[in-house]
């Protein structure tokens, strides 16, 4: 396993700053329970959460249940996501992780990560948010945004996404850990983008190794490093 290029007491400082910039850091995806939450992640495969937002509102009105989803059916499911890139096949992924929920789970979205990763359009990142958001466990879910920030920074380099998730494991502070995935997908959402990073208003510019960090009027990365961090 690779190792973090940032020493521990810079890693602790790095969640303090992210910490003190955002005490309570939460998901931009919009839903009442864990079940919405659960189809809510299922959907932004390839979309945004704004555009999910945007897809989900009435259909969680209609159906925020797995047994309402299942009466709302796949076609009820397509009219209200259509909008969202592979909408048909997220359709039928809603609809039978619904199916499952109800004949096997008695309608609830499980605690249990290998009965989360069961579910059609469920794997190890969208179990992770889950348990994250809806249960308040300390997993660390990594998509594009977390891998960029982790591999760019220097706090927890890897060629794959497990690689990443297993080094921010052993390297996130115990006590910054339920956040710890917010404030990493937030951080890379609005400050240390994929084209041009915001550095002059990063709160760990000075602890990341970042060896192309731009300045205020700055062109972004060439493309070979863009390429490499994105």
């Amino acid at each position: 396993m690779a190792e973090s290029l940032l020493k521990p007491a810079e890693i602790a400082t790095f969640f303090d700053r992210l910490a003190a910039a955002l005490p309570e850091p939460k998901s931009e995806l919009q839903y009442t329970n864990p079940f919405t939450l659960l189809v809510a992640v299922v959907l932004s495969a390839q979309s945004t959460d704004v555009g999910v937002n945007k897809a989900t509102r009435a259909l969680f009105q209609t159906a925020d249940t797995p047994r309402a989803m299942l009466e709302l059916g796949e076609a009820g499911i397509k009219e209200h996501i259509r909008t969202l890139g592979l909408f048909n096949s997220k359709a039928k992924n809603v609809l039978e992780l619904s199916r499952i929920l109800v004949r096997d789970h008695g309608g609830e979205v499980p605690r249990d990560r290998h009965a989360l990763e069961q579910l059609p359009g469920v794997g190890r990142k969208t179990a992770n948010v889950v348990l994250n958001v809806a249960y308040g466990e300390p997993t660390i879910a990594v998509d594009t945004h977390i891998f960029r920030v982790c591999n760019r920074t220097g706090l927890a380099p890897g060629k794959t996404v497990r690689a990443v998730e297993d080094l921010l494991e052993t390297v996130v502070p115990e006590n910054r850990k339920l956040h710890a995935h917010h404030w990493l997908i937030l951080h890379g959402r609005y400050t240390c983008k994929a084209r041009k990073p915001d550095c002059p208003n990063c709160v760990v510019r000075d602890i990341c190794r970042f060896t192309e960090k731009t300045t205020a009027n700055a062109a972004p990365p060439r493309a070979a490093n863009r390429k490499a961090a994105e």
